[in-house]
């Protein structure tokens, strides 16, 4: 008896073991699925898609401040990186821009503050400031200048 004559072996469904041939990968409704793409992929699909953006966001946000210099801790905040920092004001600002008007001005003005903060961080950590509209995300965004204190 060969390997492929035995119970264990599906044609149709190689990776499981025993599966009857045309077996479906999915599994009924209420039965937890073995599967651990089919669930990564079944929550994936309950999350809104504002949700995915704001911790795309967020996470770019941080990496951006780490790399600012602005970490809290003594310790984190000697990992400034500028260079690095652009990129990540970049990318949070073409994700920002491009994702505001799907999201409403609820969920996209307190990414517009971060972003517009982080900006103006980056200015300030750089030993020579790039021009009024050239800084990192600026050419999306606009030019970034400090609010002044009667604002």
């Amino acid at each position: 008896m060969s390997v492929e004559d035995t119970p264990a072996h599906s044609p149709a469904r190689p990776d499981v073991p025993g599966a009857s041939p045309g077996a479906s990968p999915v599994a009924s409704p209420g039965v937890p699925s073995a599967d651990p793409v089919a669930t990564a992929t079944r929550d994936i699909a309950e999350v809104p898609a504002v949700e995915v953006v704001s911790a795309a966001a967020l996470h770019l946000m941080s990496a951006a401040a780490v790399k600012c210099g602005l970490a809290e801790d003594e310790a984190q905040a000697g990992h400034q990186d500028l260079d690095e920092a652009r990129t990540l004001i970049e990318a949070l600002a073409g994700l920002v821009v491009a994702a505001a008007p799907r999201l409403g001005s609820h969920h996209a003005a307190p990414l517009r503050d971060g972003l517009r903060t982080l900006q103006l961080a980056f200015r300030e950590a750089s030993v020579v400031p790039d021009e009024p509209g050239d800084g990192p995300g600026e050419k999306l965004t606009g030019a970034v200048y400090p609010r002044s204190p009667g604002r």
